[in-house]
């Protein structure tokens, strides 16, 4: 699962001065389209999670890694845990960036930071996905493959409480850690 010849390894895109955790984020530019509306213009809560997902899919492309090639290897990723805060609305034809970002890179797992923006900077949604890696054929989980985790750790972010605001893991017990 080598990256591609010829193919750049991602650059962590520019994030304005104004973010208080302007750290290593991929970003992809999205409209939204009537599609993406309820009935009042404004995004429906379950088309972020497609925004989230093409962010993430479009990541792992500018980093070399294809998810179809990556499943055709045996190696799929299946979601564990979603957590979405929504704090401003997005509207029917917006302009938006998705970002995307690595949390927390575990043996067989990854935590990934994920933000909806609006064309000022102003954060309308955010989300902490968890996600697995599991072999195509068993459903078990599986360490993540050496090369694709080498290129995700470029893009990790440091450890909770240094990562300015956004949202953090919840174990249960009301603690973060």
């Amino acid at each position: 699962m080598n990256r591609p010849e010829g193919l750049p390894a991602a650059v962590p895109a520019a994030v304005p001065a104004s973010h208080a955790d302007a750290l290593p984020r991929f970003r992809l530019p999205v409209r939204v389209y009537y599609q993406d509306t309820d009935a009042g213009g404004v995004v429906f809560h379950a088309a972020y999670l497609h925004f989230l997902e093409r962010a993430r899919t479009e990541f792992l492309r500018s980093l070399g890694f294809d998810i179809g090639r990556l499943a055709a290897e045996g190696v799929l990723f299946a979601l564990n845990r979603l957590e979405m805060e929504f704090l401003r609305p997005a509207r029917l034809d917006d302009a938006l960036e998705v970002t995307a970002a690595v949390g927390h890179l575990g043996r067989t797992s990854a935590r990934f930071v994920q933000t909806v923006e609006l064309a000022d900077g102003t954060v309308a949604m955010r989300a902490t996905l968890s996600l697995v890696c599991v072999c195509a054929t068993r459903f078990r989980p599986m360490g993540i493959p050496q090369d694709l985790r080498s290129a995700l750790e470029s893009w990790t972010l440091p450890a909770v409480g240094t990562a300015g605001p956004g949202p953090r893991p919840d174990n249960g017990t009301g603690s973060t850690g």
